[in-house]
């Protein structure tokens, strides 16, 4: 959603790169292509006013004049920001004390509000919580039956005592669900009451009397990213007609300009706690203000890419497969079950997505044309051969990889390239452990024993054992010359301080000198 703003503002920020000082000229001819991103992007006219008069205040002051890189001063200041416009520091939900915590979803019709319920109700749980979804949306056809679905597919039980399509009354139905959650234990509770076509008096007064039956800890307004300034207006109707604590953002996946959602906390003064980007449940996220901020700006999103990676990846099996890698003894088996862990975190294009640089020039044409049914192919080819040939792909001649090729549906060519770029891989990540210390594996004691045995006066020094051992002192650091005679215990000048870990065994001298 945030592609276009995202390349607006780098392009123009790259443009200041290389200046060793920067004009006022600069600062207003960058001020106003922001201005010009920000307005494309659809953000309400006010925060955009807002934003471009704090920016060029700094960047005019003092702040960037005694800067050693101006131009980076700059891109720090547009950062800091955006991160405020977002809402500065990260919001976590505020619970009860003594539980249930009420949770209330208010939002327009179509916004997202029943599948948002079973992702909150999903992420909860897996943070240890025993989320209970109480239907009260008793208007909309079919509503109480799509939230028992979603209840179902994330696995928490829905307080449903009425059918809905226009049956029951809801604020009788909140104010069961809450003693409902307090008699079977538990410990959160989440209303997604009715929305409409439009703002309301019969939407707000419904809503209005179940926050008072329920009492919420928290009033999450639901607002679909998608549909522009009237975010900006249907948010500020909802704070005014019934309150709300927090926002959420739905439909971050879509491809509209999205910038009113960055207004929503500006006009309102409320922050955004949650953002959706898809259907699945997994598609949910805490809002991190100065994560969003550094993706716009083009410079990835690296923590959440982290806590993505933990959450699959189990921290043993890690250990042992990076142990693996530094040995060269990596298997078929072990880049599959690897590959399989990635496939958790979600699609490739959106974990490539969250590295810096990611959305600039031709890294993100060619992010466009990444595509997960590779992996799938590469899957069916791995789980077409037997566990030996995973274990030792050496063994893969031509006649097994023919049978490997029939049994997944693929080329023989395939297997070949799958073959030979995991041997390549392989081959790569040995020596790249090697040189970042993690063990050079037996190629280095083959090179170091080569290096022993090498031809005879080709840089081949004596022994140890030929040599005898080096006199005290002379293994590191500053050698120890008690030893020595009276005259001879000054060291030349520029020789009394020798640099830690200084092994003289190691220095080279020209030949036959």
């Amino acid at each position: 959603m945030f592609d276009t703003l995202s390349e607006r503002l780098s392009s123009t920020l790259a443009n200041l790169r290389g200046k060793g000082r920067l004009s006022d000229a600069d600062i207003d001819a960058t001020a106003r292509e922001i201005r010009i991103a920000l307005l494309e992007a659809d953000v309400a006219l006010p925060v955009v006013r807002g934003f471009i008069a704090r920016i060029k205040e700094r960047a005019k002051g003092a702040e960037v004049s005694g800067a050693l890189n101006p131009a980076q001063q700059v891109v720090k200041i547009v950062d800091d920001e955006l991160v405020a416009i977002l809402g500065g520091e990260t919001r976590r939900l505020r619970l009860a004390k003594e539980p249930p915590s009420v949770i209330m979803l208010a939002g327009l019709q179509g916004s997202g509000k029943t599948t948002l319920a079973g992702k909150l109700a999903h992420w909860l749980k897996g943070q240890g919580h025993a989320p209970l979804l109480v239907a009260c949306d008793l208007q909309r056809p079919n509503a109480v039956t799509q939230l028992q679905i979603v209840g179902d597919r994330a696995g928490v039980t829905t307080f449903a005592p009425e059918p809905g399509n226009g049956v029951g009354d809801p604020v009788d139905v909140a104010r069961r669900g809450v003693a409902h959650a307090r008699d079977k234990m538990f410990d959160v509770v989440i209303v997604d009451t009715a929305g409409r076509l439009g703002v309301d008096e019969e939407l707000m007064r419904q809503a209005a009397d179940i926050r008072d039956a329920t009492r919420p800890d928290e009033t999450l307004f639901v607002v679909d990213a998608m549909i522009g300034q009237d975010a900006v207006a249907t948010a500020e109707a909802f704070r005014d007609g019934v309150g709300f604590t927090g926002v959420v953002l739905t439909k971050l996946d879509g491809d509209a300009r999205g910038g009113a959602a960055l207004s929503v906390r500006e006009v309102t003064g409320e922050p955004i706690l949650f953002a959706s980007s898809g259907e699945k449940l997994a598609d949910f996220d805490v809002f991190h203000p100065d994560r969003m901020a550094s993706r716009i700006l083009g410079m990835g999103d690296l923590l959440t890419l982290i806590e993505q990676a933990e959450t699959v990846f189990d921290e043993e099996q890690t250990a042992k497969a990076a142990a693996k890698i530094s040995s060269g003894e990596l298997s078929l088996e072990d880049f599959l079950e690897q590959m399989l862990a990635i496939r958790k975190m979600g699609p490739i294009g959106n974990i490539l997505g969250m590295l810096p640089g990611a959305n600039a020039g031709q890294m993100k044409d060619a992010l466009a044309q990444v595509d997960d049914k590779q992996l799938d192919k590469l899957q069916a080819i791995i789980r077409g051969m037997t566990p030996a040939e995973r274990a030792d792909p050496k063994i893969i001649n031509g006649s097994r990889r023919l049978r490997i090729a029939n049994g997944s549906g693929v080329q023989v060519s395939d297997v070949n390239e799958l073959v030979n770029r995991f041997f390549e891989a392989r081959k790569m990540m040995k020596q790249m452990a090697g040189q970042f210390g993690f063990g050079g594996g037996r190629s280095a004691t083959r090179k170091q024993a080569k290096g022993r045995k090498g031809k005879k006066g080709k840089g081949r020094g004596p022994s140890p054992a030929r040599a005898g051992a080096l006199p005290a002192g002379l293994g590191t650091g500053t050698p120890d010359l008690s030893g020595l005679p009276p005259s001879l215990r000054q060291l030349p000048p520029g020789l009394d301080q020798l640099p830690p870990g200084f092994d003289p065994s190691k220095l080279k001298f020209p030949k036959g000198k």
